[in-house]
Order: structure tokens, then C-alpha cells, then sequence
């Protein structure tokens, strides 16, 4: 299996106190090019391990800026923040400049990383348009997007991908039923506190979720005051709190594994200093014990620091723990 090999396969799991994985999301062409290896590079001078969850399709990054000029959304700030995270030339991708091909450009780089021993998975074909449409999207829509990824992951890989990221952490209904007739083993699409089996108006979807517990870098910067050089501060205290199974954080590889790679460098090393086991989504669920999760709700929200409403994990539904696997 593509990514399969832990980095830590000989060692007994770790108590939840000290799980924490991490969820690398692939977005954009530069990204690609660019942040992919830097990353792979940093967590593996670390001992970290990781998923990588790739956008395979097309970049249209700049059909997302342009979609909020249209809207009105003028704020010099996020505009400034948008040039920082992606670049000038990314920002013109599908509009004024012809938006790449990442999965046909950027397989061999895709490739190694799956080489290197991580955890792979896919993020989205045509990220941007996920994000903005899926939520009002009906099936057969959210059957093509979902299925072309996969297709193109198969090319990439050779196989079909265990791991599925929604981008921005949208998802329909539709959506939710696909991860478990497409053939996932889990997905991270939701943001929560610990691994669930999910239901929707009570239909249970045999694809567990492992949601983001941990708040993102972007949501953080400009909160509160918060810099790059106060985010291993932040994160480290909140990835103190217990939870029930240990942490997610989700990174964007355009952004930890660029211009804040300096300051994801300086997180890794407080969350080794506390004894943290740095895992792949496959690891960590396997240590939360996949086959005996409870039942949540899936619902919408807003997260603080973060923009529209999110995929959210909701109040449990029944009180007994259900084996994933006799879902199927």
C-alpha cells in the first residue's frame, strides 16, 4: 500500500496524550513544486511522519480571488495575506494565465513522496472549485469531481488512494456517501475532537473521520496578535489539552512549507520536546482503535480565525460504540 510503511512500525501505539498527526495539504502548482520537497525534507530530519493530500487536477487558484472581488469582499489585509500565502503568478492561474495540470506536471514529485515512506491521499481534482461549490452541489456533480480525482490518483499511484481531505473542509451529503462508495478506508473532511463514524439525518456512512482538532496556522496569524514567531507557542500549549485520542493538525504545504517553514521547524521541535509521536492519519487512527468509534453527527459551523462554515464533527448519536467495519 502506497505510504504503508510507518516510520514508527516497531513501537507499541502511544497513549493518546502523545499522538498527534499531521495532515499536509496540497493545494496549488507551486506548492507542489516548491513546498512538497522542502516539507519531506524537514519531517524527515525529524522523525515525523505525515500525510500528504494532493490536489491532482487543475490549479484555478485565481478564480478564487476573482470570485471575491465579484462578492465585494474588498479587504487589503486578506488581499496582502493572498499574495504572501500563494504568489502573484498562482493568483492569475485559471484566469488571466492558464491554470496547470498539477497531477500531469507534478506526478514524479508525487511519487516520491509516496517513496519516501509517506501516507498519500487525495485533497481535491479541482480544488478551488471544491470549495466554493460542493456545499449547494447535487450528486452527480459531486460524483465527477470526486471520481476524476480518484482516476488521476490511480494514474499517479498506480492505486486507488486509502485517504481522502476535503479542501476548506466542505462537504455535501453526497460527498459524505461517495467516501464510502469510492472505496476510502477513512477520511479527514470534518474538524472536531476525535476520530467518528459519521451520520448525516441519521444515515451512517461506513467511512470513519478523523478530524482537524487543532486550530491551522492561518487561522491563528492575526488573532489575537499572534505572529509566525508566536505559533509554536500557541500550538504547543493547545496540543497540551487531552483529548480523547490525541491531536490532528492540518498544515498547507504553501504556507509551512514556505515562507513559514522556518516557523513550522520551531513547532515540530516544542512538540518533540513534549513528547509528542508525530503520525500519519493511517497510524493515528489505527492507534485510536478504528474498529470501536463512536457515532457524530456530521453538521456546520464556524471555527474561530477561519472564514464560512465548515464540516464540523456534531453531538453523538447513539451512546454505544459501533465497529466501523460491520457498517460496510
Amino acid at each position: 500500500m502506497l505510504g504503508a510503511q510507518p516510520h514508527h512500525a516497531e513501537e507499541p501505539p502511544p497513549p493518546p496524550e502523545r499522538r498527534l498527526a499531521l495532515k499536509v495539504d496540497v493545494e496549488t502548482y507551486r506548492g507542489t513544486v516548491d513546498g512538497v520537497p522542502r516539507l519531506v525534507e524537514l519531517l524527515q530530519r525529524h522523525g515525523a511522519n505525515a500525510t500528504f493530500l494532493f490536489t491532482v487536477g487543475p490549479d484555478h487558484t485565481g478564480r478564487g480571488l476573482a470570485r471575491m472581488l465579484r462578492s465585494g469582499a474588498r479587504h487589503e489585509r486578506r488581499y496582502r495575506a493572498l499574495i504572501e500565502h500563494y504568489g502573484v503568478k498562482t493568483l492569475l492561474y485559471g484566469t488571466l494565465l492558464p491554470g496547470p495540470d498539477i497531477g500531469m506536471r507534478c506526478a514524479d514529485i508525487m511519487r516520491d513522496v509516496a517513496h519516501r515512506g509517506f501516507e498519500v491521499g487525495v485533497h481535491a481534482w479541482d480544488r478551488v472549485r471544491w470549495q466554493n461549490d460542493v456545499m449547494h452541489s447535487d450528486a452527480r456533480w459531486t460524483l465527477a469531481q470526486m471520481q476524476r480525482a480518484q482516476n488521476r490518483f490511480e494514474q499517479i499511484f498506480g492505486a486507488q488512494p486509502r485517504v481522502h481531505g476535503a479542501a476548506g473542509w466542505q462537504m455535501n451529503v453526497h460527498s459524505y456517501r461517495l467516501t464510502q462508495r469510492l472505496g476510502f478506508d477513512y477520511c479527514s473532511d470534518t474538524r472536531g475532537v476525535r476520530p467518528f463514524v459519521p451520520v448525516h439525518n441519521a444515515e451512517l456512512v461506513a467511512c470513519p473521520q478523523i478530524p482537524t482538532t487543532l486550530p491551522t496556522c492561518d487561522e491563528l496569524l492575526g488573532l489575537d496578535g499572534t505572529t509566525p514567531a508566536d505559533i509554536a507557542e500557541r500550538l504547543a500549549a493547545a496540543a497540551a489539552v487531552e483529548t480523547p485520542a490525541g491531536h490532528v493538525f492540518t498544515l498547507r504545504v504553501e504556507r509551512e512549507g514556505m515562507n513559514l517553514l522556518p516557523a513550522f521547524e520551531r513547532l515540530l521541535e516544542r512538540w518533540l520536546a513534549q513528547g509528542k509521536v508525530l503520525l500519519s492519519l493511517g497510524e493515528y487512527l489505527a492507534a485510536a482503535r478504528a474498529s470501536e468509534l463512536p457515532r457524530h453527527c456530521v453538521t456546520w459551523g464556524s471555527v474561530r480565525g477561519a472564514s464560512g462554515l465548515l464540516a464540523l464533527q456534531g453531538t453523538e448519536f447513539l451512546a454505544e460504540p459501533v465497529a466501523a467495519r460491520s457498517l460496510a
